[in-house]
């Protein structure tokens, strides 16, 4: 495989290659990034420093999920953990596992699906619980916020009747007079003008922008530890974008929230992330700190994915699909389902079940021969890195244990390009990009 390292800016991003670009955190709109150091700066920077030794608000543990006449998992071995304050995206291609990953969080499965694994919400076993119990934790511990706020609002109902009802589910003890009251106040902390008269409008009344903002104030009536945002900004201008992130960073700050960030735009998840993990086919096979995985990609998917995005700079080779399509869960796959879209797999490649290989710092991939994709410069993590099945897997888990310590610093929106080893027609495209 020849090994190339030329840089060129991920989309959208102008600066020329290894150019910093400041981070989405501090990009309030509007307003001056606080200095470090000041008051302002202050709750951020302990609600960050919290999360790295912190209890993870989410903690998933080797998740599958098997569906029946399926010919291959919709999930396998997953694992990834949200600290508080802590925003972890996830990225890949449409039918990735990406929302069932975050669903399971509340143990939303498709009919039929069977679980394995682990996921704990707060400690509490979430796979244990039925009845009253798991009614309870989806009403009260974690909140989802979707791509299509309409879908989760009732086109005849008012605004207010969704938000008392979110009230009456977090138990708010009050008259009449002291819920609505409430509901104006949820209003208000998420921006919006005049709230008294939202709460007597219906959902057609309301802009896309300004219905998200509803559907993210009924999050907080609950007063959720867990946040999952399921492409919540994909579907909105820039300018609207940017203030529905401000306004999530900001619970997140005052809350210590934790956040599951699923996002098409692997951008902005550089930006807005502390740590990105990217699935492909229903795995794991990147998981590093948002800055490592933007600059110095090490599993192919990842470099694939990083090629599709557009880019501002002339200077750059284009948009580069990756070959194939996605799978299906028709598809089965003996070795590593990236395999046949993979620039430089080889014959073993199809017999090799996919292991998490720890990386030097933090993360991980999985990848056959990782140790063939060292940076330059680099001391390689060993000729055995790629290859040894024994002491992977289980390298693998003490990094997923161990967590990372996330960086508040600015990340770089710059990647390199993919290093083709056989090069040849490209056919196909990604669908989507991300999904």
């Amino acid at each position: 495989m020849t090994d190339t390292h030329g840089h060129r800016p991920a989309a959208g991003a102008q600066p020329a290659a290894g150019a910093r670009m400041p981070s989405a955190r501090a990009e309030q709109p509007g307003a001056e990034p606080a200095p470090a150091g000041s008051a302002a700066a202050e709750p951020e920077a302990a609600a960050r420093g919290a999360s790295g030794g912190a209890e993870p608000l989410l903690d998933i543990v080797g998740l599958g999920l098997e569906l029946p006449g399926a010919a291959r998992p919709l999930l396998a071995d997953v694992s990834l953990r949200v600290r508080p304050g802590e925003v972890v995206g996830l990225v890949g291609e449409s039918g990735s596992g990406k929302s069932t990953t975050a669903k399971a969080a509340l143990a939303l499965f498709p009919d039929g699906a069977r679980p394995t694994g682990e996921v704990r919400v707060a400690g509490t076993d979430v796979l244990a619980l039925r009845g009253e119990a798991l009614r309870a934790h989806r009403a009260r511990t974690v909140a989802m916020v979707h791509q299509d706020p309409r879908a989760a609002l009732n086109p005849v109902r008012r605004v207010g009747d969704f938000l008392t009802e979110r009230l009456a589910l977090a138990g708010f003890a009050g008259n009449r007079a002291a819920v609505r009251g409430r509901a104006v106040e949820l209003l208000a902390e998420v921006g919006l003008p005049d709230p008294a008269r939202r709460l007597r409008q219906r959902p057609h009344e309301l802009s896309g922008g300004m219905l998200q903002r509803v559907v993210i104030a009924g999050a907080l009536a609950v007063g959720p530890r867990l946040l999952l945002a399921d492409e919540a900004t994909s579907a909105l201008d820039v300018t609207t974008q940017a203030e529905i992130l401000d306004l999530l960073r900001t619970v997140r700050r005052e809350h210590g929230t934790g956040l599951l960030f699923i996002t098409h735009d692997l951008q902005l998840a550089a930006a807005y992330c502390d740590r990105v993990l990217v699935m492909y086919a229903g795995r794991l096979v990147e998981h590093r700190p948002a800055e490592a995985l933007f600059t110095d990609p090490r599993h192919p998917y990842t470099r694939g994915l990083l090629e599709c995005s557009p880019t501002l700079d002339e200077a750059a080779a284009g948009v580069r699909p990756i070959p194939g399509r996605p799978p299906s869960l028709a598809d089965a796959f003996p070795g590593c389902p990236f395999t046949a879209r993979c620039p430089g797999a080889e014959p073993e490649c199809e017999r090799w079940q996919p292991r998490p290989v720890p990386l030097p710092g933090d993360g991980m991939a999985a990848c056959r021969r990782l140790a063939e994709y060292e940076p330059d410069g680099a001391e390689s993590g060993g000729a055995d890195a790629g290859t040894d099945a024994r002491g992977a897997a289980a390298g693998a888990e003490g990094v997923e244990r161990a967590g990372a310590d996330p960086s508040p610093g600015p990340v770089a929106v710059s990647a390199p390009a993919r290093r083709d080893a056989a090069p040849g027609p490209v056919s196909g495209t990604t669908e989507g990009g991300a999904g």
